[in-house]
């Protein structure tokens, strides 16, 4: 069976558009979180949200390709662009080999919007232009990337609700084990648009702590009222082993394991179970031993019940106050589909580094969150395996084991 490393990685977000950038930001516990006035005009409870640059590919892609690509799979350009660049790979050799793609995506909602408006205005379905229709599918970005890109193995999104872009990694990670691919270039990519959160917002999900949007997404905290929302792309390229030393590439790190589990339960309130067997299942995939885990990246989204349950499930799966656990969401906000890629490059970036950045406005645990291991303050730590967490609406869950190399 076939070793899976990462070899290249890429990210837009709302921490920085580049590595160097975003490894910054997590050493500082900056915040990237801010007030959105324009969300409040629009009849939004909390106006808060991630805010992330929108890229200009003027120079960098002709006009027709752009005008197929919707916000987020612009994110997903940039931040795959800049990994396969990490990795050392070209377009000759995505020319001569069959690279596969697997991204997270699970909503389009504004180019939809926009071209039902001007169907509703105009009552003339011509006028909605030629890129509507690809803009607006789900599929969306991985269409737009394996244009751009000439990829010709997989090609396919992966739509599992925030546990998208961690899916997207697990699921190359068993195609590469098996032989089926070599390389999957994989990923999760996430709107920004107030378009595509405005039902969350419906439902009172969001935070409210508007005076101080640094201090409003607070994963874990007694105090937390609600996640924040946000957005962007992260892209890692995965490789197997014997591929990567053929191509004398530098590797970042291996999938050791991936779980996964359905919780079976309610479609939007998550259970203790399905976290735990998702987790259980990722430790013996990873066939190491629990204690061998240095470092937790928890889902932990800054809401009541979520952070609770995932805090009930780590300390029955790892004992109380075994190993540090930190969301790195109290910087980014809630980054959603994106959120399972990023999540581990953020957590790649922070442990090659040694250090964990603080679980940033974690002041005060909770009864569960006092069960674990919770830094409020960046620590130094020689971490060599990891976890990363991402669950999702409709009970889905993933859990990825990843060593250091």
């Amino acid at each position: 069976m076939e070793r899976v490393v990462i070899t290249g990685m890429g990210i837009w977000s709302c921490l920085g558009t580049s590595l160097d950038q975003v490894r910054q930001s997590l050493y500082e516990g900056r915040s990237g979180i801010v007030l959105d006035l324009s969300r409040k005009e629009v009849g939004f409870r909390s106006g808060l949200t991630g805010k992330v640059p929108l890229p200009d590919l003027k120079g960098e892609l002709p006009r027709m390709r752009r005008a197929y690509m919707p916000e987020q799979a612009l994110y997903a350009y940039c931040a795959t662009r800049d990994a396969l660049r990490d990795a050392g790979i070209d377009q000759d050799y995505l020319d001569a080999h069959e690279v596969g793609l697997l991204y997270g995506n699970d909503s389009s909602a504004a180019p939809v919007v926009k071209a039902v408006d001007v169907i509703r205005e105009k009552k003339d379905t011509t006028l909605c232009g030629s890129g509507a229709i690809f803009q607006s599918m789900n599929s969306t970005v991985t269409m737009n990337l394996d244009c751009i890109f000439r990829l010709r193995g997989i090609n396919l999104t992966v739509s599992g609700a925030c546990a998208s872009g961690s899916h997207a990694i697990g699921l190359g990670t068993l195609l590469i084990r098996s032989g089926l691919q070599e390389m999957v270039v994989c990923g999760g990519a996430q709107e920004v648009n107030p378009y595509g959160v405005g039902s969350f917002d419906g439902i009172s999900a969001f935070s409210i702590r508007e005076d101080a949007p640094e201090k409003a997404s607070r994963p874990f905290d007694r105090d937390r009222d609600g996640l924040v929302p946000s957005g962007g792309a992260a892209t890692v390229i995965l490789e197997s082993l014997s591929s990567a030393r053929r191509r004398g590439a530098r590797i970042l790190g291996e999938v050791l394991g991936y779980g996964f589990s359905g919780n079976g339960d309610h479609i939007s309130t998550p259970n203790v179970d399905g976290p735990v067997r998702s987790l259980e299942m990722a430790v013996r995939d990873a066939a190491i031993r629990k204690d061998e885990i240095g470092y937790i990246n928890a889902h932990a989204t800054s809401t009541l019940v979520g952070d609770a349950n995932e805090a009930k499930a780590i300390a029955r799966v790892f004992g109380e106050r075994t190993v540090p656990v930190t969301s790195t969401k109290g910087q980014t906000g809630h980054e959603m589909w994106m959120a399972g890629a990023s999540e581990v490059v953020y957590s790649l970036l922070m442990t090659r580094e040694g250090f964990i950045a603080p679980s940033l406005n974690f002041e005060n645990p909770d009864e569960d969150s006092a069960r674990l291991l919770i830094p409020s303050e960046r620590m130094a730590a020689k971490v060599n395996t990891f976890i990363s967490n991402s669950f999702g609406f409709g009970g889905t869950n993933s859990t990825l084991v990843i060593r250091l190399i």
